[in-house]
C-alpha cells in the first residue's frame, strides 16, 4: 500500500524532474543562507569582539545569547534576498546548460515549470512566518538583552507620569518606573463604578515579580486601600501585599526593538489592549506584526520573478541575471523600509504601508511572467 501511495505522488503530482528542481532550490537556497550569514558574523565578530570581552561578556554569552540568535534573525529578515539570489543561480545554469529549452521541447508548459518553484516558496514561506512568528522573537529577546548590557550600554529605562486604564472602569497612576529593577514609585489605582470612585488604593512602591509565572503579579509596598461605601469608609493598611494588577512593565515602558521580541498571538494581543488603552505609540507593532505575514507572502512574487528573468539563456551568462536580481532583492528591502517609515510619520496605516511593496512587485512579477519564454 505504501509502494502504491509512493509511486501515485511520484507519478502524478511530483515527477522526477520537480523533485530535481526543488532539491536544487531549497539547497541553493540554504547554502547562500550559510554563505553570507557566515561572512556577516565574521564581519560582526572582527567589529565587536573585542567590545564584548572587554565589557565582560563570557565566551558561552558570546556564543549561545548573541551568535546563535543572531544567525536566525538576520538569516529570516534577508530572507527575499537568499530566495532570489537561489533562483537566479540555478535557473541561470539550468538555462545556460540548454536544460529549459529540453523541457520545453518535451511540450512542457512554462506554467507546468513553475510548479516546483511554487512548491518551494511556499515552503519557504511557511518556515519563514514560523520561525518569524514563534522561534525568533524568544531569540531576540535574549539578544537584544546581552546587545544592551555589552554593547549599547543601555541596561534599564525609565518612564515617568504613567497614567492608563488596566480595567473596565480601574485607572492606575505610576510617578516613575525604573525598568533595571522592575520598580514604580507612588503608585495608585482607582476602581470607578457608574462614574464613582469605589475604591483608592496607594502604594509608596511597586515591585514587578519577574519570578512568577503569571506575567501580571506585582507587590506593593507600604500600602493603603480605602474602600468606599456611600459614607462608609474602610481603610486598610499593610507593608506587603502580593497582587495581580492586569498590567506589565511592557504596556507602558516602550523599548527599542521591543515588537521583535514578541510572538505573533503576543503582538496581536498587545495591540488590541493598547488600542481599547487609548494609546497611540504602537504602530510600530502593527507594522512587525502585518510584515511577518508580507514578507512570507513574499516568497511567490519574488520566484516569479527570478524564474521569469532567468530563465532565458542569454550570451553575458547569469552575471546579468543575478546583477537585476540583486538590485531588485535590494531594493524590495529597502522599499519595505521607507513604506514602514511613511506609516509610523505620515499616519499611513501599517497594513497598507507593509503590503504596498507586494502589490507592486506583484504587478511586476505578472509582466515578466507574460514576458518570460514559452
Amino acid at each position: 500500500m505504501k509502494l502504491k501511495l509512493k509511486g501515485l505522488f511520484q507519478g502524478r503530482l511530483l515527477k522526477r524532474l520537480d523533485v530535481y528542481i526543488i532539491k536544487k532550490f531549497l539547497g541553493t537556497y540554504f547554502f547562500a543562507i550559510a554563505l553570507i550569514i557566515s561572512i556577516a558574523v565574521v564581519f560582526d565578530m572582527n567589529e565587536n569582539l573585542d567590545k564584548f570581552t572587554d565589557k565582560g561578556a563570557t565566551w558561552s554569552a558570546i556564543i549561545t545569547d548573541y551568535y546563535l540568535n543572531f544567525i536566525p534573525y538576520f538569516s529570516n529578515l534577508f530572507s527575499p534576498l537568499f530566495v532570489f539570489i537561489a533562483v537566479i543561480f540555478f535557473t541561470s545554469k539550468l538555462a545556460e546548460n540548454s536544460e529549459i529549452i529540453a523541457m520545453f521541447s518535451t511540450g512542457m508548459s512554462f506554467k507546468r515549470m513553475m510548479r516546483p518553484y511554487m512548491i518551494s516558496a511556499g515552503f519557504i514561506a511557511l518556515l519563514t512566518y514560523f520561525l518569524g512568528s514563534y522561534v525568533i522573537p524568544k531569540g531576540s529577546e535574549v539578544r537584544l538583552k546581552f546587545e544592551n548590557q555589552y554593547k549599547k550600554r543601555k541596561n534599564f529605562g525609565y518612564v515617568e507620569n504613567v497614567q492608563m486604564e488596566v480595567a473596565d472602569g480601574v485607572i492606575a497612576y505610576i510617578e516613575r518606573y525604573e525598568d533595571y529593577n522592575k520598580t514604580g514609585y507612588r503608585f495608585s489605582l482607582d476602581k470607578f463604578v457608574d462614574k464613582k470612585l469605589v475604591s483608592h488604593l496607594t502604594a509608596r512602591r511597586v515591585i514587578y515579580d519577574t519570578l512568577s509565572t503569571n506575567k501580571e503579579r506585582w507587590q506593593l509596598r507600604d500600602y493603603m486601600i480605602r474602600e468606599l461605601n456611600g459614607d462608609h469608609e474602610v481603610i486598610t493598611h499593610g507593608e506587603k501585599l502580593d497582587t495581580v494588577l492586569h498590567i506589565q512593565p511592557r504596556d507602558f515602558l516602550i523599548t527599542k526593538g521591543q515588537q521583535e521580541t514578541m510572538t505573533s498571538p503576543e503582538l496581536r494581543t498587545y495591540v488590541a489592549r493598547q488600542k481599547e488603552r487609548g494609546f497611540a505609540n504602537i504602530k510600530e507593532f502593527e507594522i512587525e506584526y502585518h510584515k511577518r505575514i508580507a514578507m512570507s507572502f513574499a516568497s511567490f512574487i519574488l520566484t516569479t520573478i527570478g524564474v521569469s528573468l532567468s530563465s532565458r539563456k542569454t550570451k553575458g551568462g547569469m552575471g546579468l541575471h543575478l546583477g537585476i536580481g540583486l538590485a531588485l532583492s535590494f531594493s524590495y528591502i529597502l522599499f519595505q523600509t521607507i513604506s514602514a517609515t511613511f506609516a509610523i510619520n505620515a499616519n499611513l496605516p501599517p497594513i497598507i504601508a507593509v503590503w504596498i511593496p507586494n502589490i507592486l512587485y506583484a504587478g511586476v512579477a505578472v509582466y515578466l511572467y507574460r514576458k518570460a519564454p514559452k
